[in-house]
């Protein structure tokens, strides 16, 4: 467990923060396009699937956050 404070948690923040904000934009923008034609209940997965992909990288990420590197410790 850390003890001090270190630059990578509130960059980490602002980073994730942007990474995200860029991410809902991309997916507001471009996929309506192509199923917004498609009824209610096809979109919902295809929302699904792109809401919950963002999580996939996020393990790596907060583990960098804590400790410098980007796979867990041994």
């Amino acid at each position: 467990m850390r003890t001090e404070p270190t630059w990578r948690i509130p960059v980490g923040i602002i980073g994730l923060l942007v990474v995200l904000a860029i991410y809902g934009l991309v997916i507001a923008n471009f996929v309506p396009e192509w199923i917004g034609h498609w009824p209610g209940l096809a979109q919902t997965p295809v929302y699904l699937v792109l809401g919950l992909i963002w999580l996939l990288p996020l393990k790596r990420f907060l583990i960098w956050m804590e400790t410098g590197r980007w796979s867990p410790p041994d």
